[in-house]
């Protein structure tokens, strides 16, 4: 489901019946704008926006804009596996800075995270904030890290914030540029309403970059894959959710916090041999499987076969996390409690 203004926004779009070629007026860029000035401080101009059909779609045009063939990008391990193929399929090199799993905690190793850069001559760096799958939020500091050692190396980076919307208590996600103004010039930050009110059917995603050189690069590769026009379903329903959606995605979210918390009780009491990395951010669970004594082929049959569940396998975000799944909380607490009774059952059977 999503929120009420956007399905009346789609229907009446429908009903209008036209559906041709289509371009964002001034209120599409007023309404984006204000959603990010409203929730994180940060102001944009409407210059430095770039649109398009989806955030991986846009990683991997900036892999083709700021990197030629055989040169190296970074990312940070276990992450969101699509960042694996943009790199791949564009034939770069894949650098990781595998992330420190340490007492149910991940952080940034900076000594190789440098050291990986300098080794590698690395080109550009696809950051995740909020991290799917470990859902951190990144610190003010961690950012500054980033910011430094990619500015002492002119690595480019490309922020990857979909999730921006999804913070836990005590948690603050913040723009990376908004952090680090340092940074700016040689940052791409990638936004999208899609996950934040579940649209992401509708192709339609903003991606700021101040810096106008970066800007026209990224637009020339856009063009040159002949992708100019956009769908006027996304244009409609992105506007309708940043203007009028802000009651439904706090009240969406506060039910997804209630899942976490529902899922945390389970699996502590009645599958303790599991472990959850306590999320700062995203709406995912990220359960460390690690305790239940198996290898990697018979955790994925327990699951898939045994508890007749499709999670997503840790081993598809990076082999060092094959012992953990992730788990969706964006569903109905009934759906989730099955899942978890499933597994449950599955576990003790084992």
């Amino acid at each position: 489901m999503t929120a009420k203004p956007v399905v009346d926004v789609l229907c009446k779009t429908a009903k209008n019946g036209i559906f041709g070629y289509s371009k964002p007026k001034d209120d599409y860029y007023e309404a984006t704008i204000s959603w990010f000035n409203r929730n994180f401080d940060w102001c944009p101009k409407k210059e430095w926006l770039v649109k398009t059909p989806g955030v991986v779609f846009a990683l991997s045009m900036a892999v083709r804009a700021y990197t030629d063939i055989g040169d190296s990008v970074m990312i940070q391990t276990p992450v969101y596996y699509p960042f694996y193929s943009v790199i791949e399929n564009n034939h770069r090199h894949i650098v990781k800075n595998e992330l420190k799993y340490t007492n149910g905690h991940y952080e940034i190793d900076f000594e190789d995270f440098e050291n990986q850069i300098r080794e590698n001559n690395v080109k550009m760096f696809i950051f995740c904030s909020p991290h799917n799958p470990t859902g951190r939020v990144w610190t003010l500091s961690e950012l500054k890290k980033i910011s430094q050692i990619c500015l002492k190396y002119q690595v480019t980076i490309i922020s990857d914030e979909i999730h921006c919307d999804f913070s836990y208590p005590g948690y603050h996600h913040m723009i990376l540029t908004k952090a680090c103004p340092e940074i700016a010039d040689n940052a791409v930050i990638c936004t999208s309403p899609s996950k934040t009110f579940n649209i992401a059917g509708l192709q339609i995603s903003n991606i700021w970059i101040k810096n106008r050189e970066l800007r026209q690069k990224l637009k020339r590769e856009i063009v040159s894959c002949g992708y100019t026009e956009f769908n006027i379903f996304g244009i409609s329903a992105a506007k309708a959710a940043y203007e009028r959606g802000e009651d439904w995605h706090i009240r969406s979210w506060k039910y997804i916090q209630e899942n976490l918390d529902f899922l945390r009780s389970f699996i502590k009491s009645k599958i303790p041999a599991i472990k959850l990395v306590e999320p700062e951010g995203t709406y995912f669970a990220w359960l460390d499987c690690s305790g239940l004594g198996l290898n990697k082929t018979e955790l994925n049959d327990l699951i898939i076969n045994k508890a007749g569940l499709w999670l997503d396998a840790g081993h598809i975000f990076g082999e060092e996390a094959e012992m953990f799944q992730r788990i969706v909380l964006a569903c109905p607490r009934k759906t989730l409690k099955t899942a978890l009774k499933k597994l449950e059952y599955a576990v003790k059977a084992n």
